[in-house]
C-alpha cells in the first residue's frame, strides 16, 4: 500500500471501534466516495466511525499530529477535493430516537432524513426535510436547511434545540442557546466549520398530511408558465410551498415516460392545508398551459420525495445557486434567455424556489442563515459525466450568474452554492457581519483551521 503524503503514526487511532483505512486498503474507495461523485477525495486516512467516542479519539489525534479533517455522512455536498488529511465518515451513526411527547427527534450524525421521517411516522410526526431523503439531516442542518415545507415551517436549523458537538480540541460538548449561545449561533448555518457534529435534536412537524407534486408542461410553455406561476406565488397563503423549473430530461430509464429525454417546464407544489382548498388554489397553475403529467396527490411526510422526484442514485453533478430578492420582468427575460425555449443550454435543471413566509422570519435564537431576505432562490444543476460535459455545465453555470447577478442579493445558501471557490466566493453564502462573526468563532473554537475543506471559514486574524 502507498499514501500520497506522509502521515503520522497511527497508533493513537488503535482504539476506534470502526475501520481505520488508508490509500489502497479494502475498503477504502468505497468509504470516501459520496453521493456526488464529482467530488475528488483522497485523504491520507479515513475513520469509519461508529458512534461519538469513535469521533472523539479521530479528533483528538488530528489536533495532537495538526492533520487536517474533513467530515462526510452521504456525500451529497460532497463537490471539493479532500487532498490528503483524514477524513472522518460518520455513515454508521444512524441512530434516531422519537420522544413523542416532546415532538423531538436525536438525530446521529449519519442519518439521513429518511431514517427520521420513517422513526417519526408512527407517532403522526413529520420531520423538515428537504427535496431529498436520502440526504444527511444533520450536514444539511448545519447549511440551515430549505425544506419542501420551509414556507410553513422555516429552515430546519430553526427547530434545532441542541447539538452535541466534537470541537477541534477533542472537546465533547452539549450546546444549546443558553449554555453555549455564540457555538450554538455558528452551528446553524455556518456549516460545519467550528466542530463535527455527532448528534443533534430537533423539534418535530404536528400530525398532518400534505398534497404535493408536479405538473409538468410542454417546455416551450415554459415563458407563459413561468409568468402565470409568479403571479400566483404572490397571492398564495404560506401554507403553498412551491418551485417553478425548466428540465432538460436525459434519456434515462429510471425517468418514466412520457417525461424522459425532454424539455419540460415544471411547477411543484407542497400544501399543508385542506387538500380540496389546495386543489382550488392550484387551478390558476394547471389553466397555464396543456399539462403533460400531473403528479400532485395526497402524501404523508415520509413520502415527501414523491413531490421534487429527485434522483436517487449517485452521480456526478454541480450545482449554484443566486438569492433573489425579487423576480422583474427583466429578471424573467434574462432567466428565460439562458436557460428557456430555444437556448442552447447544458444544465438539467434550473429552478426557482419561492421562499418568504416563514423562511422570511427572524430566528427565535440568533444563527447564521442569510437569506431570510429572499423572495425566491435560482439554484442550477448539471450531470458532468467526462471532463467536456464539466466545461460545458462550468460555462452555462457561469453564464447564468452573470446574467441574474443584477437581480440578486449577493449572497448563496452555503447548501447549495456548489463547488467552493476562493474566500471571497466563499463568503458569499454569508453577509460581511455574519462572515465576521464565524470568522472570529472558527478563532475560538478552531483557531488551527483544522476543518478547512470545502466550505470553510478561515479564522480571524489575531
Amino acid at each position: 500500500m502507498t499514501a500520497t503524503h506522509a502521515v503520522p503514526d497511527l497508533f493513537a487511532l488503535s482504539g476506534i471501534a470502526g475501520p481505520v483505512l488508508r490509500p489502497g486498503d479494502d475498503g477504502y474507495a468505497d468509504e470516501v466516495t459520496g453521493f456526488n461523485l464529482s467530488g475528488q477525495f483522497a485523504p491520507d486516512v479515513v475513520v469509519g466511525a461508529t458512534g461519538t467516542a469513535d469521533v472523539v479519539t479521530a479528533m483528538r489525534w488530528a489536533a495532537a499530529t495538526g492533520t487536517p479533517v474533513a467530515v462526510q455522512a452521504t456525500g451529497h455536498g460532497a463537490n471539493h477535493t479532500v487532498d490528503g488529511g483524514l477524513l472522518i465518515s460518520t455513515t454508521r451513526m444512524t441512530g434516531v430516537r422519537i420522544d413523542p411527547r416532546a415532538r423531538t427527534a436525536t438525530v446521529a450524525a449519519g442519518a439521513r432524513w429518511r431514517h427520521v421521517l420513517e422513526a417519526a411516522a408512527p407517532h403522526g410526526l413529520g420531520a423538515l426535510a428537504g427535496s431529498s431523503s436520502g440526504v444527511g439531516a444533520v450536514g444539511y442542518t448545519l447549511g440551515g436547511g430549505l425544506p419542501v415545507l420551509g414556507r410553513t415551517h422555516g429552515y430546519a436549523s430553526d427547530l434545532v434545540r441542541s447539538f452535541e458537538v466534537v470541537t477541534p480540541d477533542g472537546t465533547l460538548r452539549d450546546v444549546d442557546a443558553a449554555g453555549e449561545p455564540e457555538l450554538f449561533r455558528a452551528l446553524r448555518g455556518g456549516k460545519g466549520n467550528v466542530g463535527v457534529v455527532t448528534s443533534m435534536v430537533c423539534g418535530l412537524l404536528p400530525p398532518a398530511r400534505l398534497l404535493g407534486g408536479g405538473v409538468h408542461f410542454p417546455g416551450e410553455h415554459a415563458g407563459t408558465v413561468l409568468r402565470t406561476w409568479l403571479d400566483w406565488v404572490r397571492t398564495v397563503p404560506e401554507e403553498m410551498n412551491s418551485a417553478f423549473a425548466l428540465l432538460r430530461l436525459p434519456p434515462l430509464p429510471e425517468i418514466p415516460e412520457p417525461l424522459r429525454g425532454g424539455f419540460w417546464a415544471r411547477v411543484v407544489a407542497a400544501w399543508t392545508g385542506d387538500p380540496a382548498e389546495g386543489e382550488r388554489l392550484l387551478a390558476p397553475v394547471r389553466a397555464a398551459a396543456p399539462v403533460t403529467v400531473d403528479t400532485v396527490a395526497e402524501l404523508d411526510y415520509a413520502s415527501t420525495d414523491r413531490v421534487y422526484a429527485e434522483p436517487a442514485d449517485p452521480l456526478p453533478a454541480r450545482e449554484s445557486c443566486v438569492l433573489l430578492p425579487d423576480l422583474s420582468p427583466d429578471a424573467v427575460r434574462a432567466l428565460l434567455d439562458r436557460a428557456g425555449p430555444g437556448a442552447d443550454c447544458p444544465l438539467h435543471a434550473v429552478q426557482l424556489r419561492a421562499m418568504g413566509g416563514a423562511l422570511a422570519r427572524p430566528a427565535a435564537v440568533d444563527d447564521t442563515v442569510c437569506a431570510r431576505d429572499a423572495r425566491f432562490l435560482l439554484e442550477a444543476v448539471g450531470v458532468v459525466p467526462d471532463p467536456e460535459a464539466a466545461m460545458a455545465v462550468q460555462a452555462a453555470t457561469a453564464g447564468l450568474q452573470s446574467a441574474m447577478a443584477p437581480y440578486g442579493t449577493g449572497l448563496t445558501m452555503v447548501n447549495i452554492h456548489g463547488t467552493p471557490g476562493d474566500e471571497p466566493d466563499r463568503a458569499r453564502a454569508w453577509t460581511p457581519e455574519v462572515y465576521a462573526f464565524l470568522q472570529h468563532a472558527k478563532a475560538v473554537y478552531d483557531p488551527a483551521n483544522l476543518l478547512r475543506f470545502g466550505h470553510a471559514v478561515p479564522p480571524e486574524a489575531a
